[in-house]
């Protein structure tokens, strides 16, 4: 019985996270940079003979055996990405009729990490699916119907950008707009100017996670009530993604940090909850210590944190923040997205 393969990178948003959410991009559109990185959510799937399903989450260390069936309640135990994924594919793709398989997934960090690990995970599952089943979805189809099934079928609050991250790859500009509307501008970035930006550029885990959900609803009701604060931080952060744009296009890289820098501060305006007595302290650590500029990845709250280094400033950082037991995370980026194969 062969097996089906798919892993996808997780990312690091560099400018404009927070207004691919809905009502901001619907109402005045929504713009993100945004980069994937050499970590990973992978999923194998095997096809069985018989009426059992069996879900395997090595890193969660969670195994579930159910019976086939048409609908798994995604609310009743663990696996709920997973379990949206199947009942997807068995509505709109097998007829209602379910099959029996084995799934196991991995992923490279910690759920909550601000990396787009949920989509991005199920991004994999669902590319695993795809692969099997040889379903003839383009990418921004497959990227649609993941955002869908998590956000509508499952009802978890958040953004578009993730999930198509994890299916484009690389360094890409993304538009978001009404009715579903995205395009995806891939970058073409310099080589030395993506090896330069990946000395400076310190990905590090702040040894908490979060539940995005709490921070991304309150986010949603601030632009809702069109709370001045709120709105005004979320355009500053909206053109940010554009002063990301040029400054990686021209190699003006040394701008990076201040623009991150000013993306923090406006990212605290949009929500509570964002930053932490915790958060502060390392993001103080690292600017005293010769980083120009940083900021949470992801919707706030915990997970990890970016800082830009001029020079050889990243080992006076390195060294300040091994001080206060955080510690950098190493990476490099990468320019594809989702892959499928069979074994």
């Amino acid at each position: 019985m062969p097996t089906y393969h798919s892993k996808a990178p997780l990312r690091i948003g560099l400018a404009g996270g927070g207004t691919d959410v809905s009502p901001f991009s619907d109402l005045y559109g929504g713009a993100i940079l945004n980069a994937t990185v050499s970590l990973y959510a992978r999923a194998s799937l095997t096809p069985r003979e018989d009426d059992r399903i069996i879900l395997k989450s090595i890193d969660r260390d969670e195994h579930l055996e159910l019976t086939v069936s048409h609908f798994l309640d995604p609310d009743e135990g663990p696996l709920k990405l997973q379990k949206g994924v199947y009942n997807r594919i068995v509505k709109d793709y097998l007829g209602g009729k379910g099959q029996g398989f084995e799934l196991v997934t991995s992923i490279d960090v910690s759920s909550g990490s601000g990396l787009g690990t949920s989509s991005t995970l199920l991004t994999a599952v669902l590319g695993a699916f795809v692969e099997w089943l040889k379903l003839p979805l383009g990418e921004y189809d497959v990227a649609q119907l993941a955002y869908d099934i998590e956000r509508v079928d499952l009802g978890m609050a958040g953004g578009k950008q993730d999930q198509y991250a994890a299916i484009f790859g690389g360094v890409n500009f993304m538009e978001f707009y009404a009715d579903n509307r995205v395009i995806v501008n891939p970058l073409r970035i310099r080589e030395e100017i993506l090896e330069s930006l990946n000395l400076h550029l310190l990905l590090l885990y702040t040894q908490t996670t979060r539940e995005s959900a709490n921070i991304i609803e309150q986010q949603q009701e601030n632009i809702k009530e069109e709370n001045a604060s709120a709105l005004d931080a979320t355009q500053r952060l909206k053109a940010q993604a554009f002063e990301m744009k040029e400054s990686l296009l021209k190699n003006d890289v040394e701008k990076i940090g201040p623009i991150l820098a000013r993306g923090w501060e406006a990212k605290r305006m949009i929500a509570k909850g964002i930053s932490s007595p915790f958060i502060d302290a390392i993001y103080e650590t690292a600017i005293g210590a010769g980083a120009t500029g940083g900021k949470i990845s992801g919707a706030g709250g915990g997970g990890y944190m970016i800082f830009f280094c001029p020079g050889n400033s990243r080992y006076d950082v390195i060294e300040a923040l091994d001080a206060i037991n955080v510690h950098v995370q190493p990476y490099t980026f990468v320019d594809k997205g989702l892959f499928s194969w069979t074994s």
